[in-house]
């Protein structure tokens, strides 16, 4: 039997200027490492047949399968605060588009598949340990239940890439709900073509807010959908100590999903300041800053859509700051609320927040594990001698919070079984710790060994169990084990 692809492309349909039109590079002895079977059913494919030497070809790029119409996405972006007004896909190329078994359209794309037009002198190609990188992290997102990207697949190519050295070829293949970033709508801004950004915006509408289809004033309320996603998923990110690590505006998805795995961490000791990524040195993406560097990002799209907006440029710009202005309370509202559910909180009184901030001042004073403060927390709502405090440096510290925790908890009617229970939920044991992010990148690239990495992808899938098998995932690391920086992997 033939690997099919149920394509339906829409994307690839609209004008030449969208994209440029090109093939994936053949690769030279494509070796599946990794397949989503999950995943992949969900999108109508047949694992079985994917794992084969025809379907690794298909993932690698080495075969162009029946139905695609591969191209490469055009568009600019901000990055760092400098525009750029051409960047595109330099090492993406978009087979297709599928409807997935919930009716969702879904994007098909293959990362390190050889050079674009928009490679800008680059190879077009991935090294092994950022396409490993980014299926744990995504994978692990989805797990914990934050919009993202998905992989569906993990190729080594047979061949090297040269970065500081030579280090193993590979493919990822990337599932999202579509590859459309702010820098999409800056791509037809500065060339000042409306009607392209209109076409943009009116494809956006129909493939991500269709109930906003027929609406009086479409494309006020494409903007206000794109606000109220970025700031609940923002939200997200904070409440599992979340670090993206370029917030580029090429990098944030109209979609709503995290998008773009490069040198993005999740904190350790928790830090409202810490930044991971090596290329960040001014700490502009740092943990605290996210959301206003989201809204940031959101301004640069509403300026796109000024000219949809009025033809009055004061009465478009008042327009769109109104849309805007909304950001601070929807993300405040996420949250806080997220916050009061990680502490065990139902329902809302005076001082919660207050509450809240003040654990929060004191984990970060006493360098107190993110990940882990709050799920012993809820083991602390049902025995006081749960180690909670042992996250503290100075465990006094937490004691006096919790006794005011826990005259709060009393003031609700919800038992401290049911407490644990729903703490547990949304706080989980595993994340993708840096260490051991690292730890199996290294063993796949230096030894081809890559038990380590189903491992962890396996434990990674269920964070919120407690999984004794393998409580050691979810220790934090030793002070040799630290990792300081992240790296993009271009």
């Amino acid at each position: 039997m033939t690997v099919h692809f149920p394509f339906q492309n829409s994307y690839s349909a609209l004008p030449d200027s969208f994209f440029a039109r090109v093939a994936p590079t053949p690769v030279a002895a494509p070796r599946l490492i990794k397949l989503n079977r999950p995943l992949a059913v969900q999108l109508g494919l047949d694992p079985d047949l994917l794992e084969t030497p025809e379907g690794a070809a298909i993932l690698a790029g080495k075969t162009v399968p029946a139905g695609a119409d591969p191209i490469a996405m055009a568009y600019a972006g901000h990055q760092f605060g400098q525009f750029v007004p051409q960047l595109g896909d330099g090492r993406a190329i978009l087979l297709g588009e599928v409807i997935d078994s919930d009716g969702i359209r879904r994007d098909i794309q293959l990362k390190g598949s050889g050079p674009t037009p928009f490679s800008r002198r680059g190879d077009g190609r991935a090294a092994l340990g950022p396409v490993l990188r980014e299926y744990i992290v995504s994978e692990a997102m989805h797990a914990l239940g934050i919009p993202t990207t998905r992989s569906l697949a993990a190729v080594v190519t047979g061949e090297h890439v040269i970065r500081e050295t030579a280090l193993p070829g590979a493919v990822l293949t990337r599932v999202a709900s579509s590859h459309i970033r702010v820098g999409t709508f800056q791509f037809f801004a500065v060339r000042r073509d409306t009607e392209a950004i209109r076409r943009l915006a009116d494809h956006v509408i129909a493939r991500h807010y269709p109930e906003l289809v027929g609406a009086e004033r479409p494309y006020h309320a494409l903007l206000a959908g794109v606000v109220a996603r970025q700031a609940d998923l923002v939200a997200r990110w904070l409440l599992v100590g979340f670090i993206h690590g370029v917030m580029n505006t090429d990098n944030s998805s109209i979609s709503g999903e995290t998008i773009d795995y490069g040198p993005c961490a999740f904190m350790d000791a928790y830090n409202p300041s810490q930044v991971f990524s090596s290329i960040d040195e001014m700490g502009r993406y740092a943990y605290a800053n996210q959301p206003r560097i989201a809204l940031w990002n959101l301004t640069r799209l509403a300026e796109c859509l000024l000219p949809l907006f009025s033809d009055e440029q004061e009465k478009a710009v008042a327009e769109a700051q109104d849309i805007l202005g909304a950001f601070s309370d929807q993300f405040s509202a996420a949250y806080q609320a997220g916050l009061r559910r990680k502490v065990g909180l139902f329902t809302e009184r005076d001082g919660d927040d207050a509450l809240i901030q003040d654990l929060l001042d004191a984990m970060a004073k006493n360098q107190a594990d993110f990940t882990l403060t709050f799920r012993k927390l809820g083991d602390a709502a049902v025995d006081d001698s749960a180690d909670a405090r042992a996250q503290f440096m100075e465990p006094a510290t937490f004691d006096e919070w919790a006794g005011r925790w826990r005259a709060r908890i009393a003031l609700e009617p919800q038992g401290a079984t049911e407490r644990q229970v729903a703490m547990h939920a949304v706080n989980p044991m595993f994340i993708p710790r840096n260490h051991r992010v690292e730890a199996v990148i290294q063993a796949a690239v230096n030894d081809d060994n890559y038990a380590p990495f189903e491992e962890l992808v396996k434990v990674l899938a269920e964070p919120f169990e407690d999984q004794p098998h393998y409580a050691a995932y979810a220790d934090p690391p030793l002070p040799d084990q630290r990792v300081l920086r992240t790296f993009c992997g271009t």
